[in-house]
């Protein structure tokens, strides 16, 4: 390599700025045979705020702010909220650990329409019996578990109470309600915030289109200078994060009404098919369900309807592909024909993918594996349709007992107060309860996510389900399915986490 080469060769890292100043360097500099100190200096001089006006939301050039990130935390929010928070395909973030952190200290969310009514009573004595047995299980599994793994001489003592510690939440968490108060940090583009700000603020959930309103007020806010402050620097110059965004992002009529209508269009062709009733599908209770590759439109067609119900896909599956094709097109239609000239179809038209599986696990577990942004999931509602798991250290612990009768006790208590608050129902629903989520995916993830969550370290719920995708993949594509190195779930060690 030559001095003039090593000498005309750059790399610069650029020190924190505002989101919506760092991405309009940096469009302007893929613009300009500026060097980044001058483009920097450029932006310095003029409006921001004229430009993300003109190129961003009158012009509609999206990419720009992919350039321009912003760290956000968002405390005492609920489990579901978290969830909905997290649902971005593009994201980057963690939310509190209900492996690591005690939530019987965090509190609720409280919906604020049932406040001094009978209602309240009602959710109040559901998270209530809930914590309490949260609590009480605690040291007898403590106990148990260190009896059945006791600390080997080459362990640290402070590795193996946290680890102990892990193993007794990983049991515990199945009797956290979705109204449990947690924190999420996250790190996401200025575009992605905007689009996260949007679903929120177009939610049903009241508390979500709170958040959605927060998150826009702390954009046109000056952001926390602690770190700054820390450091002993100047903290009068710090501008707010994403003033222009703030302006502008908004709720979003197709976002709103898409699913509601969905809903009604479902009701009525599933109920015609017979799939309405849980007794129709009894017999698909398996944990995971590998579709063979089928038909593009049929596919549609049937998460559309997945995605508003109960039923497993398989059963949908077989009744969309007696339909005519003029039955096809009135559902697509339905999540189409409002859509405006700037709206994103929904994600149930993200279709394609060779893998689909179709799995039905405890939330906990879910919420784990909701992490894996490499495939397209479709989840449907929360419910207590499903029943409940019950893990096997409480079955030998000798505990089983009194967690079926309090879950059991809780599911009538739901289903009563479903009755009279939906909103509510939802939000005391436990970590236990069954959920339905479509996992679409390439064979590299699918390999990823076999090899990683089938791990001894990991949680039995989702090591269960890990192993479950190979052995799937296996049936349908021997060879591939060799391939991808997993663990069974009866291969164990407590001691590693």
């Amino acid at each position: 390599m030559s001095d003039e080469e090593r000498h005309a060769r750059r790399i610069v890292v650029l020190a924190p700025m505002p989101p919506e100043k760092s991405a309009y360097a940096l469009a302007r500099y893929s613009r300009s045979p500026d060097s980044i100190e001058e483009s920097l200096k450029w932006v310095h001089g003029h409006s921001s705020e004229k430009f993300w006006e003109q190129f961003y939301f009158a012009y509609g050039h999206g990419s720009i702010a992919d350039l321009g990130h912003v760290t956000i935390s968002l405390e005492n929010i609920s489990e579901l909220a978290a969830i909905r928070v997290e649902d971005e395909p593009l994201w980057d973030g963690q939310a509190k650990s209900s492996r690591y952190q005690n939530f019987a200290v965090t509190g609720c969310y409280m919906p604020s329409n049932i406040g001094g009514t009978e209602t309240e009573a009602l959710y109040r004595g559901i998270l209530g019996s809930l914590f309490n047995l949260y609590r009480t299980f605690h040291d007898p599994l403590q106990q148990f578990l260190r009896e059945q793994a006791p600390k080997p001489d080459a362990m640290k003592q402070g590795d193996y109470d946290r680890t102990i510690a892990a193993r007794t939440f990983d049991v515990t968490r199945y009797l956290l309600p979705l109204a449990a108060k947690t924190n999420v940090g996250q790190v996401v583009s200025i575009r992605t915030l905007e689009k996260q700000i949007t679903r929120l603020l177009s939610a049903q959930l009241p508390e979500l289109q709170m958040i959605g309103d927060d998150l826009k007020t702390a954009c046109a806010k000056r952001p926390s200078d602690v770190w700054a402050e820390l450091c002993g620097s100047d903290t009068s110059g710090i501008e707010p994060l994403a003033p222009t965004l703030a302006r502008h992002a908004d709720a979003n009529t197709y976002q709103a009404e898409v699913y509601r209508d969905l809903q009604r269009h479902a009701k009525k062709a599933l109920r015609k098919a017979g799939l309405d009733k849980p007794e129709a599908w009894a017999h698909r209770k398996q944990p995971v369900d590998l579709l063979e590759p089928h038909n593009l439109q049929d596919e549609i067609v049937t998460t559309l309807l997945y995605r508003v119900s109960q039923a497993p896909y398989r059963s949908i599956l077989e009744v969309v592909r007696g339909w005519s094709e003029q039955e096809k097109e009135d559902t697509i239609q339905v999540a189409y024909r409002n859509r405006g000239p700037y709206d994103e179809l929904i994600k149930e038209f993200r279709c394609g993918y060779p893998l689909i599986f179709d799995v039905l696990m405890d939330i906990g577990g879910w919420r784990d594996m909701h992490r894996h942004r490499r495939c397209q999931q479709v989840q449907q509602n929360f419910t207590t349709v499903h029943g409940y798991d019950i893990p096997q250290p409480l079955v030998d612990a000798g505990l089983d007992r009194d967690y079926q009768l309090a879950m059991d006790a809780v599911k009538q208590d739901i289903e009563k107060l479903r009755g009279v608050d939906q909103e509510a129902s939802i939000y005391a629903l436990p970590f236990g309860f069954k959920v339905r989520c479509l996992f679409k995916m390439d064979f590299a993830e699918a390999e990823y996510i076999s090899q990683l969550r089938s791990g001894v370290k990991g949680h039995w719920s989702y090591r269960t389900i890990a192993w479950l995708m190979k052995q799937q993949v296996t049936e349908q594509y021997p060879y591939l399915g060799e391939l991808i190195q997993a663990t069974p779930p009866d291969v164990e060690d407590t001691l590693k986490r």
